[in-house]
C-alpha cells in the first residue's frame, strides 16, 4: 500500500530518501493557468536542500522555450535545461536514437510545441501548424492524398486543430511500411482548467484503428523518454522519485524506470482510484501520495 505522507516527520524522511525530482506539470504545479497552492515555496524550498529538479511533462503543444514563459508567468524561475517535454523527447529520438534521415520529412499532426523541438534538432517537417490544412477536405483533394516518398514519418501530438483533411494524409503515408508510426504521448485525456479534455492519444487513436500499427511513444509512461532523461541528466535512480497526478502515465513512469513515486491529488486520479488500483490484478502503485504538493511545505514548517 502506498504510504500517505501527512506529518512533518514523514516529510522530512521523504526529502531525506531524495536528490532528484522529477515534475509532471499540470494537475500538479498547476491546473490550466491557475499556480496550485505553495508550489512555488516547495521548490524553492527543494532548492535550498541542493535538490535536483527536473520537469517532465507529456504535454506536446509548447516547446522548452515556450514552457520556460509558462513558467515565469506564474512565478517560477526554471530554465529550459530544466524542461523535459514529449516533443523534445519525439525530437531526440529522431535525431539521435534512429538517427533519421537528413533528406526526410516528418509529418506532424500536433502544434508548434512539436514544430518548435524537431527544428532545434534539425528534423525537417510539414504538415502541424500549416494553415493551409486548416480546412475541411474536399473532392478535389483526394486525388492529391498519396504517399510522399520524401516522408519518413508521421509524429502525432496534441493537435488542437484535428481534421478529416490530415487523418488521410497520415494515413495514406503510414500505408507505407518503412514510414515510421510516432506519438509524443498516448495519454487518453489532458486535464485543464479543474476539466479533463481529450488528449494526445485521441490523435493517433484514429490512425492505430485505420492502418493497424501501433505508434512509439517518446512520453510518459515510455521508457524510450526515461532512457532519453537518465542519459541527459545521469541520475542515480534509486535517489530519484517522480511526481505526478496520473497512474498510468507518471506513477508508472517512475516505477518502470526504478525510480521513487509520490502521486499528489491535485489532477486526475483520487484517492479511490489509488485504492482501486491496487485491488487490481496489475497494480500500480505509488511509495508515497498526499493531497497537493504544496503540503511538503506546509509540513515542513
Amino acid at each position: 500500500m502506498s504510504e500517505k505522507i501527512t506529518t512533518k516527520a514523514q516529510a522530512d524522511e521523504f526529502l531525506d530518501s531524495y536528490d532528484n525530482f522529477l515534475f509532471d506539470c499540470d494537475g500538479v504545479l498547476w491546473q490550466g493557468s491557475e499556480l496550485l497552492p505553495y508550489v512555488v515555496e516547495t521548490l524553492d524550498l527543494l532548492r535550498s536542500k541542493g535538490k535536483k529538479l527536473i520537469f517532465v511533462t507529456n504535454n506536446s503543444t509548447k516547446s522548452r522555450q515556450a514552457y520556460t514563459k509558462k513558467f515565469k508567468g506564474l512565478g517560477i524561475d526554471v530554465t529550459a535545461e530544466e524542461i523535459f517535454g514529449s516533443s523534445y523527447s519525439a525530437a531526440v529520438y529522431l535525431k539521435q536514437v534512429v538517427k533519421f534521415p537528413a533528406d526526410k520529412k516528418v509529418l506532424v499532426l500536433g502544434e508548434s510545441g512539436v514544430e518548435e523541438e524537431l527544428a532545434s534538432e534539425g528534423v525537417q517537417f510539414v504538415g502541424g501548424t500549416d494553415p493551409s490544412l486548416r480546412r475541411d477536405i474536399t473532392p478535389e483533394d483526394y486525388p492529391l492524398i498519396k504517399p510522399d516518398p520524401s516522408i519518413g514519418a508521421v509524429l502525432c501530438g496534441l493537435d488542437l486543430h484535428i481534421n478529416y483533411l490530415k487523418m488521410a494524409m497520415a494515413l495514406v503515408n503510414l500505408q507505407v511500411p518503412s514510414t515510421l508510426f510516432l506519438a509524443t504521448n498516448i495519454d487518453s485525456t489532458y486535464p485543464t482548467n479543474g476539466k479533463l479534455f481529450p488528449g494526445a492519444g485521441t490523435i493517433s487513436a484514429p490512425l492505430i484503428l485505420a492502418s493497424k500499427r501501433q505508434p512509439v511513444s517518446l512520453g510518459k509512461p515510455s521508457q524510450a523518454m526515461m532512457d532519453c532523461i537518465k542519459a541527459k541528466f545521469e541520475f542515480d535512480p534509486v535517489r530519484t522519485v517522480m511526481v505526478g497526478d496520473r497512474l498510468d502515465t507518471d506513477i508508472q513512469f517512475g516505477l518502470s524506470g526504478g525510480l521513487g513515486t509520490l502521486m499528489v491529488l491535485t489532477g486526475v486520479q483520487t484517492e479511490a482510484d489509488l485504492a482501486e488500483s491496487a485491488a487490481a490484478a496489475t497494480p500500480v502503485v505509488p511509495k508515497f501520495y498526499m493531497s497537493k504538493l504544496g503540503d511538503l511545505y506546509e509540513l515542513s514548517k
